[in-house]
């Protein structure tokens, strides 16, 4: 008998009993459903973190002032500024594997342009800083140096900032050269940075304004810090291929000699490696989407077992059809392959309706939870294999059974 002609035979023997199929399909739909579903889920939170990780920037740390204690008194992390701009200048000489080091002073202000006006986070700078984060402008351009060493009246823009202060349909590049207003102080725009997104805890990254360092100091929040040139944060980056533990080490053993420790005394600066912090979350994504995976194929495990235990019953009920047809002719393989053929039909029908339903429940999922939701083509022809699989697994031992009775026995069955 050929292939065609079982798989006819097959489907008709499933037609007969269609809610039985249906009820039998059903495990295979919620298991191949559910894989691609929490899949398409996991899949996109990885995608997420790697974005998080490429807009910080490849191979950066982040330094901040840590507690100090003084006559036993201990202050909390940054309650004293401990970093200075000469600091952020003596890493690129004295630590080899660092790039650059950027001295960054955030504060917050009220940005204003006519009648309309925005709250973001205010970065005092240099260029460094960019070329840290690795992060371009979609108009305009950097500080020049004189802006930089003299306190210029100029900022560049994020994306967040821009479209609340001057609505969603002008062009960056219109936005060159007009004045807002921060601190009543007025600042020509010239630059607009690009988009970064959000930061991994969720932040707009975007919703920041960026003046030179000597302009913040001097103009804008009146910090008095002496010849110290105090700041509350220095980004740095590492070189492609250096190692980012010796860099760290060499970092430390820097600031401690600058900031005279004594040994054994604990730093007064806290080193964030945020590359490892971020590929620390990647990592956990990638275990988070493989758990849910492994969870959602036990269904298809269970679904599978459903496959087995309807086709037994079916080689019972259909035991004289069977001693029929094979006085009358039909082989063992032929047997074999009809009931082979309904069990792996039954799983890849259920598949099919699976991958479907669980595309839509991924993308219900996405907009109801507002999660950022990828479904991978690697994912389905996966999920909808396994199905296979667990029809040819499950189906094969009720299908040897039918194949092995004997015609006379079978006849006689009741």
């Amino acid at each position: 008998m050929d292939l065609l002609s079982t798989f006819r035979i097959a489907l008709r023997a499933l037609r007969t009993n269609s809610l039985r199929s249906a009820l039998t399909m059903l495990g295979i739909i919620i298991g191949v459903g559910a894989v691609i579903a929490m899949i398409g889920v996991g899949k996109g939170a990885q995608t997420r973190v790697e974005e998080q990780v490429r807009s910080l920037g490849s191979n950066v740390m982040v330094l901040w002032p840590s507690s100090t204690n003084t006559g036993g008194v201990r202050s909390g992390v940054g309650g004293v500024q401990t970093l200075t701009e000469d600091d952020a200048r003596a890493m690129p000489i004295e630590v080899p594997e660092v790039l650059y080091a950027a001295p960054t002073h955030r504060a917050s202000g009220q940005v204003v342009y006519g009648n309309q006006n925005w709250f973001a986070a205010v970065f005092g700078v240099n260029n460094d800083f960019f070329d840290v984060r690795e992060w371009g402008l979609v108009a305009g351009r950097l500080f020049e140096p004189n802006e930089t060493a003299g306190a210029g009246k100029v900022i560049i823009i994020g994306q967040t900032v821009a479209r609340q202060l001057f609505g969603p349909d002008m062009p960056f590049e219109d936005m060159i050269d007009r004045t807002v207003r921060l601190r009543r102080v007025p600042l020509t725009i010239v630059g607009v940075a690009e988009r970064k997104g959000q930061s991994a805890v969720g932040q707009d990254q975007d919703d920041a304004v960026f003046v030179p360092l000597t302009t913040a100091r001097t103009r804008l929040f009146g910090i008095v810090q002496g010849k110290l040139r105090r700041v509350n944060s220095i980004w740095i980056k590492v070189g492609p291929g250096e190692d980012m533990k010796q860099a760290e080490d060499g970092i430390r053993a820097l600031l401690r000699q600058r900031h005279r420790l004594q040994p054994g005394q604990d730093d007064d600066f806290t080193i964030r490696n945020l590359t490892e912090v971020m590929q620390a979350q990647e990592a956990a994504s990638r275990a988070m989407t493989a758990l849910l995976a492994a969870i959602a194929g036990v269904s298809l495990l269970v679904g599978g077992i459903g496959i087995m235990n309807i086709m037994l019953v079916s080689v019972t009920e259909r035991t004289r059809e069977i001693g029929l047809r094979m006085a009358v002719g039909a082989r063992g393989n032929d047997i074999l392959s009809q009931f082979l053929v309904e069990a792996v039909t039954l799983a890849s029908i259920g598949g099919a309706i699976g991958v479907a339903l669980g595309v839509v429940a991924a993308q219900l999922v996405g907009q109801s939870a507002g999660w950022r939701i990828e479904i991978d083509s690697r994912a389905i022809v996966m999920a909808f294999g396994f199905a296979a699989m667990v029809g040819i697994f499950f189906g094969y031992y009720p299908a040897r059974k039918a194949s092995r009775l004997e015609p006379i026995d079978a006849l006689r069955y009741e």
